[in-house]
C-alpha cells in the first residue's frame, strides 16, 4: 500500500512539472507595463449635464448604441452600459427624471407607487426596450418591452416623453400615423393606438420636435400636435425652400432649427427670430430659460447665451477661446451652471459636440477636458519608426558621405568624433545646440525598435499620431468631407516612406473619397509631426476604382501610388514615379456580379495604359453568388523556411505564391440555404489553383492569408456553432524554382492539406503574427465576441494534424487531431483588459525578431506586444548581471594568470 503511494506520489509530481513548466501567464508586476488600453463610448447624441445635485453628473447618450455617465471635472467614464449593434441597439429615447416638465411630479411613477425613474431609455423597435436605470450606478432597476405587429414599419418607430407617459409614434409613410402612449414605467397602454391621416410625411423630410410631428413641403412646415385630442394640421410659411435640413432643438417643445435659425411650428410659440448659429441648446441661468448657441468665426469658438423670452443677450455666459482646425465643426449638446453668490457664469460647463467625433467640455473660455471618440471607429493603423536622436541623426550622415581613399575616410572619422566630443562637452556646460521638437517629445528610436509612432486613421477622417509605449496623443488631424468608398471599401491608410532614410523624414497617404463629388481625395502628411507634406491634400477629378502600391522606389525613396480609376485608367503619384509602374499586374473584384478582373500595365512614350489579360465569373450557373471577402497576403510578410523536413528526413516544400488571392462568394439555396464559396486564384495568370464549396455555412467570416495557408472562421448553420477552417498548399518533394516566383511559369497544382476545427466562441476577428525576419513560428490571434484576443499556435490549426499518433508521413511530435480547439485564459494577451465590440486586429514587426507589435480595436482600442516564441533574443529581467560580471572576471583573470604560468614552465623546460 505505502508503494502504491509512492508511486501515485511521483506520478503526481511529474505532472505538476510538466503542467507548469507549460503554462505561459503574465506576472502580476507586468500589468500594463507592455500594454495598455482607452476606452471609448463613441460619437455623441444626446447629453445631460448637472452640477447643483447632491452628485454633479453627465449623462450621455452615442450613436454607438451605449448610455454612460462621465465626470463632469475629468471627463472620465464612470460606468457605461453598451447595447447591442445596429437597429436592435439603437437608442430611440434617452429621458432624465430632473430634465422633464415642472407637471411630472412623480416622474413617471407607477399606478398607485411612488416610485419612478431616475433615467429612462427606449431602445430598438422588435421589441422595443423601455428600461430605467441608476444614473448614479448604471444598475438596470426595471425595463418592460413591446413588439410590434410589423417589424419592418418599426424601425422608423419614433418615442418621445410627456406627463408621466411615453408615446410610440410609428409612421407608415405617405399613409398615416399610428401614436400610443403608455404608462412609462409599466408598459400599461392608456388608450387606443390613434391612427392620423398624414399622405404627404416622408422619411427624408419629417421630423420629431417634442410633441410635434414636422414636416418640410417646398417652402412650408406641415406640423401635428400629436398629444391633441383631436390632432390639427399646422401650417406655416417660411418664405423660401430651406437649403440644409431640418433638425429639432432640444429642450424647447415645438422649436426647429432652419436654415441656422430659430423657427416655432405655431406662430404662439416664442422663438428669438434673430438669433443665428450652427446648434443651439436649452438650459437654465439665474433661475431663467437660456438659449445657448456655439459657432467658429476666424478659428475662434464662440459661445453666446440668450435669455429665452426676452432674446436679451447674457454677457457673463459669453465664452471666446481659439479653436483647433482638427476638431470639425461644434455642436453645442449641453450646458449648466453651478450655483454660487456672485453668479458671473464661471461656474458654468458647456458640453460640446463635434464633426470629428470629439466631445469637448469648455469652461471660463478654456477647455476643461476633451474626448477623441473618433476612436471608437478605427479602420486603419500603421506603426512607423521614430527618427533617430539628433547625435545619431548627425553621425548617419556623416557615415554616408563617401571618401576617396583609405587614408581621408580615417581623418573624417577621427575629426567627426572631435566634434562629437565638443557638442557633448558644450551639452554638459549648457552651451550645446538646442534638441529638436521631436527629442524633446520623447519621439527618439530605441536599440530594439520597440518604440514607435502608431499613426491611426477613424471613420470619421480624423487620424491620430500616439505613442505606442505611453499611449501619448502627439498630434490630430481632420480630413473634412471625406467617407469610405462607394462598394463599402474603407479609406486606405499607405505608407510611402519610412524614417529608415536620414535625413528625408517618413512619408503617409490618406486616400478616400469626396462626399460631395465622389471623387478621390489624396492627403499626404509627415507621420511624426503630422503636417501635411509634399502639398498636403489633393483632389482628383476621377473616381478611385483600385489603387496599388509600386514595389519599387525612387532617388527620394517614395514609394508611388498606382490608382484606377472607373474608365480603367491608370495614374500615378508621384507622377515622375511613372516609369517604374510598366510591367506591373493590377486586379479589380466586383462584389455583387462577382467577377474579378486582371490588368496589364504598360509605360510608353510617357503614357500609362491598362491591357486586359483575363476574367473570372464567380456568380454560379443563376448569377446569384456574391464576393463577401477577398483576402491577400501581407506585402511586407517575410518567408524564413520554405519546406517542411518530413519524418523521412525528406521535405516537403510550400507553395508560396505571392499573388495568390483567397475570394469568398456566398448564394442562397433553397435545398442548403447558405452556400460558401472559396476560390484560390493568382491574380497574375487568373488561374484557379484551388476550390472548395461550403454547405449551410454563412458569415460571419473573418480570414488569414499568410505564407502557404489559410485559415477563415465561419458560422457551420447546420450544428449552429463557429468553426475554422484551415487550408495549407506545398509544391510536394521537389521545389520548381528555388530564387524567383513566375506565375506565367508556374509549377504544376499544389497538393491541398485541409482540416475543420470547432471554436467554442464567437470569432469576430482574426490576424496573423509578423516578425521582421519571419524565423519566429506564427500564431494566429482570435478576437471573440467577450472582448478577449486569444493566441493560438499555428501547431493547433495545422490542417496536418494527424489522426491519431501512428500516422504515417507526418511530422514527428505532432498532436493528433481533436476536433474542439482549447481556449485556455493564459493565452488571453490582453488578460483581464476587455475590449468592447472587438472588431479589428492588426500586427506589425518590431526591431526585434522574437517580438510582434498588436493593436485591437473596437468601441475601446488596446496596444501591447507579444512574443510566439518566447524572447529568445532578449536576455530577461530578472538576469544577474553582477553573477555573469563576476564569472567573466574570474575567467579572464585565471585564463591570464594560468597563461603566465605556462609561459614560465616552458621557458623553464627549454633550459633544461
Amino acid at each position: 500500500m505505502f508503494s502504491q503511494n509512492k508511486g501515485l506520489a511521483k506520478l503526481l509530481s511529474v505532472f505538476m512539472l510538466v503542467v507548469i513548466g507549460s503554462v505561459n501567464c503574465l506576472y502580476e508586476d507586468q500589468i500594463k507595463k507592455f500594454d495598455w488600453r482607452t476606452t471609448q463610448i463613441g460619437r455623441l447624441d444626446q447629453a445631460y449635464v448637472e452640477l447643483n445635485g447632491f452628485q454633479p453628473r453627465l449623462l450621455v447618450s452615442t450613436k454607438e448604441n451605449v448610455i454612460a455617465s462621465l465626470c463632469p471635472k475629468s471627463g472620465e467614464v464612470l460606468w457605461r452600459q453598451v447595447f447591442e449593434t445596429g437597429p436592435r441597439g439603437s437608442i430611440k429615447l434617452m429621458q432624465l427624471s430632473s430634465a422633464s416638465s415642472g407637471a411630472d411630479a412623480t416622474a413617471a411613477a407607477r399606478p398607485g407607487s411612488a416610485h419612478g425613474f431616475d433615467l429612462l431609455t427606449v431602445q430598438g423597435h422588435a421589441p422595443a426596450l423601455i428600461r430605467g436605470w441608476n444614473a448614479n450606478t448604471g444598475n438596470l432597476e426595471w425595463e418592460w418591452s413591446l413588439m410590434p405587429l410589423q417589424t419592418e414599419k418599426a424601425l422608423s418607430s419614433m418615442w418621445f416623453y410627456q406627463n408621466a407617459m411615453i408615446y410610440h409614434v410609428l409612421p407608415v409613410w405617405k399613409s398615416h400615423l399610428e401614436v400610443t402612449p403608455y404608462f412609462a414605467t409599466s408598459g400599461q397602454a392608456t388608450g387606443n393606438t390613434a391612427k392620423i391621416t398624414a399622405p404627404w410625411i416622408s422619411e427624408e423630410k419629417c421630423i420629431l420636435a417634442g410633441t410635434y410631428f414636422t414636416c418640410i413641403e417646398g417652402s412650408q412646415l406641415i406640423s401635428l400636435d400629436l398629444t391633441a385630442n383631436q390632432p390639427q394640421v399646422i401650417s406655416k410659411a417660411l418664405g423660401e425652400t430651406p437649403v440644409k435640413p431640418i433638425r429639432a432643438m432640444e429642450g424647447i417643445n415645438g422649436v426647429i432649427v432652419v436654415d441656422d435659425k430659430l423657427v416655432g411650428v405655431k406662430d404662439d410659440i416664442p422663438v428669438c427670430n434673430a438669433l443665428r448659429g450652427n446648434s443651439f441648446t436649452l438650459g437654465r441661468f439665474n433661475n431663467q430659460n437660456v438659449i445657448v448657441t456655439a459657432n467658429v468665426k476666424d478659428k475662434y469658438l464662440n459661445i453666446d447665451g440668450y435669455i429665452s423670452e426676452s432674446c436679451q443677450q447674457i454677457t457673463e455666459l459669453t465664452n471666446s477661446m481659439p479653436y483647433p482646425d482638427h476638431y470639425g465643426s461644434p455642436v453645442i449638446k449641453s450646458f449648466d451652471c453651478k450655483m454660487n453668490r456672485n453668479n458671473d457664469g464661471k461656474g458654468c460647463l458647456f458640453i460640446t459636440d463635434t464633426s470629428d467625433d470629439s466631445i469637448l467640455a469648455v469652461q471660463q473660455s478654456k477647455f476643461r477636458w476633451t474626448r477623441s471618440e473618433a476612436l471608437a471607429n478605427i479602420i486603419a493603423t500603421e506603426f512607423i519608426d521614430l527618427p533617430l536622436a539628433d547625435s545619431e541623426g548627425e553621425l548617419e550622415k556623416e557615415m554616408k558621405g563617401k571618401a576617396a581613399d583609405i587614408v581621408s575616410a580615417f581623418i573624417h572619422r577621427i575629426s567627426s568624433q572631435v566634434l562629437h566630443f565638443k557638442s557633448l562637452l558644450l551639452h554638459v556646460i549648457g552651451l550645446g545646440s538646442k534638441p529638436s521638437a521631436t527629442q524633446k517629445a520623447g519621439l527618439v528610436r530605441d536599440a530594439f525598435g520597440l518604440h514607435k509612432m502608431l499613426v491611426i486613421l477613424t471613420k470619421s477622417g480624423k487620424v491620430f499620431g500616439i505613442d505606442n509605449m505611453s499611449g501619448k496623443q502627439h498630434w490630430q488631424l481632420h480630413l473634412d468631407n471625406v467617407e469610405e468608398f462607394s462598394n463599402g471599401e474603407q479609406m486606405r491608410l499607405l505608407i510611402q516612406r519610412t524614417s529608415k532614410h536620414f535625413p528625408l523624414h517618413a512619408l503617409c497617404m490618406v486616400v478616400a473619397k469626396d462626399k460631395t463629388t465622389g471623387n478621390g481625395v489624396l492627403y499626404r502628411f509627415n507621420p511624426i509631426t503630422g503636417q501635411p507634406a509634399e502639398g498636403g491634400l489633393l483632389q482628383l477629378n476621377y473616381q478611385i476604382k483600385q489603387l496599388s502600391m509600386l514595389p519599387e522606389t525612387d532617388t527620394d525613396f517614395v514609394k508611388g501610388i498606382l490608382i484606377m480609376d472607373s474608365n480603367n485608367k491608370v495614374q500615378v503619384y508621384p507622377e515622375h514615379a511613372k516609369s517604374k509602374a510598366n510591367g506591373l499586374y493590377m486586379y479589380t473584384a466586383n462584389k455583387a456580379t462577382g467577377s474579378l478582373n486582371g490588368f496589364y500595365v504598360k509605360y510608353e512614350n510617357s503614357q500609362l495604359t491598362t491591357l486586359p489579360l483575363w476574367s473570372v465569373d464567380l456568380s454560379g450557373h443563376n448569377g446569384d453568388h456574391q464576393i463577401i471577402s477577398v483576402a491577400s497576403k501581407n506585402p511586407i510578410e517575410t518567408v524564413h523556411s520554405q519546406g517542411r523536413v518530413m519524418p523521412d528526413r525528406s521535405v516537403l516544400y510550400k507553395y508560396i505564391n505571392p499573388n495568390l488571392v483567397a475570394v469568398f462568394t456566398q448564394a442562397s439555396d433553397s435545398i442548403h440555404k447558405y452556400l460558401l464559396n472559396v476560390y484560390l486564384i493568382d491574380v497574375v495568370s487568373g488561374s484557379v489553383v484551388f476550390s472548395m464549396m461550403h454547405r449551410k455555412v454563412r458569415p460571419p467570416l473573418h480570414v488569414v492569408h499568410s505564407e502557404n495557408w489559410l485559415a477563415y472562421a465561419h458560422y457551420n448553420d447546420k450544428v449552429r456553432r463557429t468553426e475554422i477552417t484551415t487550408i495549407e498548399l506545398y509544391e510536394g518533394k521537389t521545389q520548381a524554382n528555388s530564387t524567383v516566383w513566375s506565375s506565367l511559369r508556374a509549377p504544376p497544382m499544389p497538393l491541398v492539406e485541409r482540416q475543420t476545427y470547432i471554436i467554442p466562441t464567437l470569432v469576430t476577428s482574426m490576424r496573423e503574427t509578423i516578425t521582421e525576419r519571419g524565423i519566429t513560428s506564427k500564431d494566429v490571434l482570435i478576437g471573440t465576441a467577450s472582448g478577449s484576443i486569444v493566441e493560438l499556435p499555428w501547431a493547433l490549426l495545422d490542417p496536418r494534424r494527424p489522426i491519431s499518433s501512428s500516422s504515417n508521413g507526418r511530422e514527428e511530435g505532432a498532436m493528433p487531431y481533436i476536433p474542439e480547439l482549447p481556449l485556455p485564459t493564459e493565452n488571453m494577451i490582453n488578460y483581464n483588459q476587455t475590449i468592447s465590440r472587438l472588431n479589428y486586429i492588426y500586427t506589425a514587426p518590431s526591431g526585434l525578431e522574437s517580438t510582434c507589435l498588436v493593436v485591437a480595436a473596437g468601441l475601446d482600442m488596446f496596444v501591447t506586444r507579444i512574443s510566439p516564441s518566447k524572447t529568445y533574443d532578449l536576455l530577461k529581467e530578472d538576469f544577474d548581471y553582477i553573477l555573469i560580471s563576476i564569472v567573466l572576471v574570474v575567467l579572464t583573470t585565471g585564463s591570464l594568470v594560468a597563461k603566465h604560468l605556462a609561459s614560465r614552465k616552458s621557458l623553464k623546460q627549454a633550459w633544461k
